[in-house]
């Protein structure tokens, strides 16, 4: 049965509970998509641009042309048929036009959801000023509007994780959900402490990423996150398990039970 993009937005929106957080395994092509749909449990996937880019062999942070990075999500969306919320960076445009075209172009390649950046290049900073990140949210939920899709808008919150200050990154979370967003990503919540003063202070859902350093993911469920992802984490896991059995190959040794997994 195939699900129509505005019913996969749907669900992809009741997935995020706080306290029983959507987990994102993140995936960049249709192969890892398939795979981490099959996962007992998994009912959503969200790409990483990060691992997308690399796989083309280019940099992250818009590394990519518009066609490229719509192309990358309508491989990944035609792959499976649950949601799939794609990462598309800045959306490609510094105008706000711009964005909505892009915008309605991510809806029809099959996008159920996104995240976007307030971030103005590749690095983490600077930031748009906050006006101009709240209206490129309302761009982006302006043209779900107009598609008929109810696209789940994850805005992501640079100002942490590029040296700036709390109560910036919090008018902003704050700002971005008033805007249309439905959930906010969070860079830079890496203790708990820090986790529990942004839930407190954030008036929506929040949504964090995690690597082996961070809140453990009971500990951020009992906390009432809302979603986890891994980002690049995931390419690093997959490319570490690589390496590991071609060194061990190459050694002449045992045969990596994974080499007979069937796909």
């Amino acid at each position: 049965m195939t699900t129509t993009t505005a019913a996969k937005a749907e669900l992809l929106r009741s997935l995020h509970v706080p306290g029983s957080p959507l987990i994102v395994t993140n995936v960049w092509d249709a192969v890892t998509a398939r795979i981490v749909a099959g996962a007992p449990g998994v009912k959503a996937l969200a790409t990483a641009s990060h691992a997308v880019s690399f796989a083309h062999g280019v940099a992250d942070g818009e590394g990519l042309s518009v066609d490229q990075a719509l192309e990358a999500a309508r491989v990944v969306t035609s792959a499976v048929d649950i949601p799939v919320s794609v990462d598309f960076e800045k959306g490609y445009s510094s105008d706000i036009a711009g964005l909505e075209a892009n915008i309605a172009r991510l809806i029809g390649a099959g996008a159920a959801g996104l995240n976007i950046e307030d971030s103005v290049g590749p690095a983490k900073a600077p930031t748009f000023p906050l006006e101009v990140a709240t209206e490129r949210v309302a761009a982006v939920r302006r043209a779900a509007d107009a598609s008929g899709v109810p696209l789940v808008i994850n805005a992501r919150v640079d100002t942490l994780a590029g040296g700036g200050e709390w109560d910036d990154a919090i008018a902003r979370a704050n700002s971005y959900l008033g805007a249309g967003a439905d959930v906010v990503f969070v860079l830079g919540l890496g203790t708990e402490e820090l986790v529990k003063r942004a839930l407190a202070e954030i008036d929506g859902k929040v949504s964090v990423i995690s690597n082996p350093s961070s809140v453990p993911l009971q500990r951020l469920a009992d906390l009432g996150v809302s979603r986890v992802s891994f980002g690049p984490g995931v390419l690093g896991l997959t490319l570490a398990h690589l390496q590991a059995a071609a060194t061990q190959l190459t050694a002449l040794g045992d045969y990596p039970e994974e080499l007979g997994f069937q796909y």
